[in-house]
């Protein structure tokens, strides 16, 4: 299982109860509203992560926290993954949120991002004090990089002109090392990386209102191809 299959598992068991308080939002003023959410999924996050570390890092030796540097392998692929999935993950909490004047905005900006930011950065101390990985600066930064793009977006512009979008077409190489890339086709989907393309999408009606119609966009992928193990040097792009 791949760290970023992991993420999404435990994000899904976070995100997904969390936004059935949503539809209670017009019978709740924004800020009761907003403290409702940010326990909620403060508690199911913690849940999660206790889960986590009882399901997934118990099977492996820990040992002191240490760094490690991944940022050769997958030719990077698994770093635009973790900013796509922060992007994300932010995105949705956002929405959890109320946000109907400039005040609950920004207060639903900074509990979105806090959340994301707390949720992925536990994640890689675990990783860190496992000693079959550790802690990956490479992934923070691509974590972090996430929730500024979308915070900032979102601050300065009350929109997003960029999204980052993810699609995948199953491949052969799965067959090759089916524990590494997957063995069913939902693993595929999060851990093969050659199947993979992550796309920064710009809306062209979101940078100029007469530009028609509104949902008019132009993205540029980026994917890799021929991948059975972390260090290989072969890399397309998409546009």
């Amino acid at each position: 299982m791949s760290k970023l299959f992991k993420n999404i598992i435990i994000f899904a068991a976070g995100i997904l109860p969390a936004a059935t308080v949503y539809g209670q939002n017009d019978s709740l003023n924004a800020k009761q509203h907003n403290r409702k959410v940010g326990l909620y999924s403060a508690a199911v996050y913690g849940v999660g992560l206790v889960g986590l570390n009882s399901l997934w890092y118990a099977g492996y030796d820990r040992g002191p926290l240490k760094s490690f540097n991944d940022n050769s392998e997958w030719l990077q692929m698994d770093k635009v993954g973790h900013a796509y999935s922060t992007f994300t993950l932010s995105k949705l909490s956002y929405e959890l949120y109320a946000h109907h004047d400039t005040k609950s905005r920004n207060q639903a900006l900074l509990y979105s991002g806090l959340s994301s930011f707390s949720f992925l950065t536990t994640v890689e101390i675990f990783d860190g004090f496992s000693k079959e990985w550790g802690f990956s600066w490479g992934d923070f930064a691509a974590n972090t990089s996430g929730i500024i793009l979308f915070t900032t977006q979102e601050y300065f512009f009350e929109k997003q002109i960029v999204q980052l979008k993810y699609s995948f077409y199953p491949t052969k190489y799965s067959d090759y090392r089916p524990d590494v890339l997957g063995s069913s086709l939902l693993e595929e989907a999060f851990k093969d990386y050659n199947g993979q393309t992550y796309w920064a999408s710009v809306n062209l009606h979101s940078i100029h209102s007469k530009v028609k119609p509104k949902w008019l966009s132009v993205s540029f992928g980026l994917g890799a191809d021929q991948m059975v193990f972390a260090n290989q040097k072969k890399i397309t792009l998409n546009g």
